[in-house]
Formats: C-alpha cells, structure tokens, sequence
C-alpha cells in the first residue's frame, strides 16, 4: 500500500502486518468518516480499478466537520487487494486534527537537507 503524496514524505506499507497496525493506529485516531459520491472506474486492466469518493468527517476530540476527496488505484488478483496507490489530501487532514504546524516544521526541515 502507498501514500504517494503523505507528508512530510510518502509513505509505503510493505505486508499484511504493517498494514494492519497502520489501520489500527487510524481507528484509533478521534476521527469519523462517511463516505459518499463513491465512483469506481474500470480500466483496461482487468486486475486495475479506480476508485474515488468524498469523506464528510468529524474530529470527535473538537467537533470540527470537514471534507475531503479520495482516489485509490488498486490491483486486484484472485479476489486480494495485491497493490493500492491512496491520494488524499493530507494538509486537510494534519490541519483538522491539529498538526499543521508540526507538519509544516517537518517539511521545512526535510527542504533544508
């Protein structure tokens, strides 16, 4: 699984294990998301689709509501997700929940290296 554009540096999940505690560290993170406008996308790979949607979210910690977009590019081979690309908009996500400045000093920092 990658986060091609995660900040401050993308990400890449390599097995089942890292992505397990990586959605686990998310479930336990104080947001809610709905998801609507769902749109899945067929392409000329029979294993490949394209998915994209809208969270409406909640910071459960503020009450803040917010919304952001998604688009997720899977590989899918004998009924297993075997590759996934997920496009989402991370400044709305560290803002939201708080951690934009923190976000902002680490990019200012990897851009000084």
């Amino acid at each position: 699984m990658e986060y091609p554009f995660a900040l401050p540096a993308p990400t890449r999940l390599d097995g089942r294990e890292a992505i397990r505690r990586y959605f686990a560290a998310v479930a336990r993170m104080p947001l809610e998301l709905q998801a609507r406008n769902m749109t899945v996308h067929e392409t000329g790979d029979p294993e490949v689709i394209v998915a994209e949607w809208d969270y409406d979210g909640l910071v459960t910690t503020t009450g803040r509501s917010f919304q952001v977009s998604n688009i997720q590019v899977s590989r899918i081979r004998d009924g297993q997700i075997v590759a996934s690309r997920d496009y989402h908009n991370h400044l709305v996500l560290a803002e939201v929940l708080g951690r934009l400045p923190t976000l902002l000093a680490a990019l200012a920092s990897e851009k000084q290296k």
